[in-house]
């Protein structure tokens, strides 16, 4: 018997929203190759980390992300990649995987703090395959009314069916 490794899927953050019902943020990731769409409730703060970097906003301050980014720099490593690790009681964990030199070093993230570093650094996002199951991660069709379509599902789902972020 033999054990296969966890197929990690890559994924891109295609953008936020609001929850209707909650007014909570939204991230929503897409593995563009299956066009499967994994959304992810998350903080206003981390939100809005996101919203600024995907708008090319540069804060006239560094932002924690900012920071962290640099302090990694600094250190002589960067952002390898970021990884959706799992889907425990409604909460999404993730893993930043750094490189230093020949070291690789593994941290425990929140799910929104690794996405804003990722973006930040241009580090690739990946989620394990048993996230997107676990998750029920939505397959939508390959047209022009995807970004509809996900936004009347999101207003009708309930976010303990997806894992609610919480604080």
């Amino acid at each position: 018997m033999t054990d296969e490794p966890a197929r990690e899927v890559r994924m891109e953050v295609r953008g936020l929203m609001l929850d209707p019902g909650s007014n909570m943020p939204i991230v929503v990731l897409r593995d563009p190759e299956r066009e499967l769409f994994l959304p992810i409730w998350i903080g206003v703060f981390e939100a809005n980390a996101i919203a600024m970097r995907m708008e090319g906003v540069e804060p006239p301050r560094p932002m924690t992300h900012d920071l962290l980014d640099a302090a990694i720099r600094s250190l002589g490593a960067e952002v390898e990649k970021v990884l959706i690790s799992d889907l425990r009681e409604n909460t999404f964990y993730a893993v930043l995987h750094l490189r230093m030199g020949e070291r690789e070093v593994a941290l425990d993230a929140r799910p929104s703090d690794a996405l804003a570093l990722a973006l930040r650094t241009e580090a690739p996002i990946f989620v394990l395959e048993s996230v997107l199951e676990a998750a029920d991660a939505v397959e939508l069709l390959r047209k022009d009314e995807d970004a509809d379509r996900l936004r009347k599902w999101l207003e009708n789902v309930d976010p303990d069916d997806l894992g609610k972020y919480t604080m």
